[in-house]
Order: C-alpha cells, then sequence, then structure tokens
C-alpha cells in the first residue's frame, strides 16, 4: 500500500479519535472551553514543522488581509457548529450531514471562482443532498439542534476550503495556521469567561490528546497529499463515516436503524462517484483516442496519443 494513502488512513482515524473525545467531553466541558484548550494544543504539531523559509514574526505580512480573517471566522464557526452537533446528535448523522461540504463547494466555485461544473456533477450533488435527507428524515421525525448546527457548518466550512483555494498560493504558510489560531483562541476564550470552570486534570489531559490529535491529523494529510495523488486521498475521507459508526456504537450505544445506513450508502457512493468523476471521464476520452489513432492506422505508438496515462 502506497505510504500516502496510509497516512490518509491514519489521519482520518486520528480527527475520528479526536471527534469521540469532544462528544464525550462535552457532557461536562462547555464548547467554547473545548474549542479553546484544543485549538491550544492542536498548535503544537505546526509549531515543530514550520517551513524554514518561513518565520512566526511575518504571519501578519498579508497580501489578501480580508480574505485571510474572512477564513478564520469562517473556521470558527464551523469549529463551533460542528463540536455542537457532535455532543448533541449521533457522530454518524453528523458526519453524514458534513458531507455535503462538496456539494456546497461546487455551487460556490460557479459562483464565486466562475468555474466549470458538469451536469453529472449536478447529479451527484443532488443524490448526496438525498442521501442527508434520508439519514436525518425531516418530517417523519424530530430535528435536534444539532442537525441544523452541523448544516450551517457546512456552509461555513465551504466557504472555509473555497477562500483557500483563492489564497494558498499568495500567503505563508504560517500565516495560513496562525491567524485561524488567533481567531478561535480568542473567540472561545472570551466566550467561555461567563461559564468558565477549570476541567480537571483527566479533563484536560483528554483536551490535550483531541488538540494534538487534531495537529498531528492535518500533519498527516499534508503528507499523505504529498505522497499520493489528491484524487487517490480524498475518498479514504468516507473512512469517517465507518468511524463514526463504530465510536458511536462502542462509546455512546449510537447505532444507526436501516433507514439511515441506506442513506450513509448513497452519500458514500455519490461522494466517490463525484471524485472519481473527472478522473473516469478523462480516462475514458484517452482510451477512445487510442481506440481512433489504432484503427485509423495514424498512431502506433502509445506515446503519441493525447491522452492521460493509465
Amino acid at each position: 500500500m502506497p505510504i500516502g494513502i496510509v497516512f490518509a488512513l491514519v489521519s482520518y482515524l486520528v480527527f475520528s479519535c479526536a471527534d469521540a473525545l469532544i462528544k464525550g467531553l462535552g457532557s461536562t466541558v462547555g464548547i467554547f472551553e473545548i474549542g479553546f484548550f484544543t485549538y491550544i494544543f492542536a498548535l503544537i504539531p505546526p509549531l515543530v514543522s514550520k517551513p524554514r523559509t518561513e518565520s512566526w514574526r511575518n504571519i501578519f505580512r498579508m497580501k489578501h488581509p480580508f480574505l485571510v480573517h474572512l477564513r478564520a471566522f469562517c473556521g470558527v464557526a464551523s469549529a463551533v457548529l460542528i463540536t455542537y452537533s457532535f455532543i448533541t446528535i449521533p457522530l454518524a448523522e453528523a458526519y453524514a450531514i458534513v458531507f455535503l461540504v462538496p456539494v456546497v463547494i461546487t455551487i460556490l466555485s460557479v459562483f464565486v471562482l466562475k468555474e466549470q461544473v458538469g451536469l453529472l456533477r449536478w447529479l451527484l450533488g443532488l443524490l448526496s443532498f438525498a442521501g442527508v435527507m434520508v439519514v436525518v428524515r425531516p418530517g417523519f421525525r424530530e430535528l435536534e439542534l444539532g442537525h441544523i448546527t452541523a448544516l450551517l457548518c457546512v456552509f461555513f466550512s465551504a466557504a472555509t476550503t473555497t477562500i483557500l483555494r483563492v489564497i494558498a498560493g499568495k500567503e505563508q504558510r504560517t500565516t495560513l495556521i496562525a491567524i485561524p489560531a488567533i481567531w478561535s483562541i480568542v473567540f472561545n476564550g472570551l466566550a467561555m469567561l461567563p461559564t468558565f470552570h477549570m476541567p480537571t486534570l483527566w479533563e484536560m489531559l483528554l483536551l490535550a490528546v483531541a488538540g494534538i490529535a487534531i495537529g498531528a491529523g492535518h500533519l498527516m494529510l499534508v503528507l499523505a497529499t504529498k505522497n499520493a495523488p489528491a484524487s487517490a486521498v480524498a475518498p479514504i475521507q468516507y473512512s469517517q463515516i465507518i468511524w463514526g459508526i463504530f465510536f458511536g456504537a462502542l462509546f455512546y450505544a449510537e447505532f444507526p436503524d436501516l433507514v439511515a445506513i441506506a442513506g450513509i450508502v448513497v452519500i458514500v457512493i455519490a461522494g466517490l462517484l463525484n471524485i472519481f468523476a473527472d478522473g473516469t471521464s478523462a480516462r475514458i476520452a484517452g482510451r477512445f483516442a487510442e481506440f481512433r489513432a489504432r484503427r485509423d492506422g495514424a498512431r502506433r505508438n502509445i506515446v503519441d496519443v493525447q491522452g492521460p496515462e493509465p
């Protein structure tokens, strides 16, 4: 198995472990306290892996300060919202809703980035949405606030990713790490003051493990994308639903029914097809070009045929 795939598998497992810990902490530790302490500990892995060509002293030297801060705001909002969802609804349901993020990113890519999106991607997006509706079943059961916050998280998370696509190549990595961290620590620090109580030693240990896991997971994901194609790494994210079901059943007695499982399967299939759509279309076009070239006798050498490598 390629080392990049291993990094991706471990990173999403680590993320799911952190989410499961956060869910357990939610019964005794406030949401803002969770955000404050986990983000502090999540900074530890990036601090020891800073690029040598960059300096933490230059984090405020930004080329697009408004977009950098807007991304940070959206990131803080999505983190707070999904934390509440993890605490109040089953992990598998929270993951199922959050996997609508690629659909919203597709919409934003059309209206904000002016990208061209084919009919297949729109259909797969509708299929993903239908899968989420099957899992949540509005109108057939009472929706909890955690479902609403997960849905709001989708929009903020999609905005975060879309903004990052605009500024990633223009800003320092230290800036993209530090500014959201500052936002998160300051916002959660102020928000937790009215009801603050110092976590116990055990709670602090769990917060540290969750935070360091999140930071390490991000670093492993970076390593995964460096050692494997993005098309191979992206589908592995859907393993989080499996881990969500597993940890939810193991620690919190959350057992999705058959209807919910069917909806989750639909979401995963639509997501995987969406990821592979462009690559498959290009590969088919390449094979067809090869076939035409061989049939016409014009190009016998595969190197001369236009199309992707197998």
